[in-house]
């Protein structure tokens, strides 16, 4: 509950930040010289490559917390089994031995979108998030709604 709240807060501030920005580059093109012109349209360029951004990432977060909720009603989410350090982090070598088990897996069903979920959190929890963001990724394009 506390991730979605600081998405929302984080998402509002941004919305807030894009139309201020935004604002700006209208005022500039309503200036109407060539060059307060060319500036309006640069500053506008950077509020829609924002929203896009925010818009692509909160669709890839509802699909995932979707795939999360499917895998968790057939009782298929990975449980926590990672040793951790005095300090609470994950144990590194606990993290590569999940993460041999769970490449395993994906390697032996390619095709199954629960085994790209498993490998994308294992991938988060060996801290390599580009590579879990990419296995979710996958996950979320094999996965079939059910009908």
């Amino acid at each position: 509950m506390r991730a979605k709240l600081s998405y929302a807060l984080t998402a509002a501030v941004l919305v807030f930040y894009f139309v201020l920005v935004g604002s700006r580059g209208v005022m500039l093109i309503q200036a109407g010289t060539v060059i307060t012109v060319t500036f309006g349209v640069a500053v506008l360029i950077l509020p829609v490559i924002g929203v896009w951004f925010l818009w692509k990432n909160t669709q890839f977060v509802r699909r995932a917390n979707a795939l999360a909720a499917e895998l968790d009603a057939e009782g298929g989410l990975p449980v926590d089994e990672l040793k951790r350090t005095p300090g609470g982090r994950i144990d590194r070598d606990s993290a590569d031995e999940v993460f041999a088990l769970r490449k395993a897996e994906t390697e032996a069903a390619p095709d199954d979108w629960r085994t790209w979920f498993r490998l994308a959190v294992a991938y988060h929890d060996a801290r390599d998030t580009p590579r879990a963001r990419k296995a979710m990724q996958r996950a979320i394009g094999l996965h079939q709604p059910p009908h």
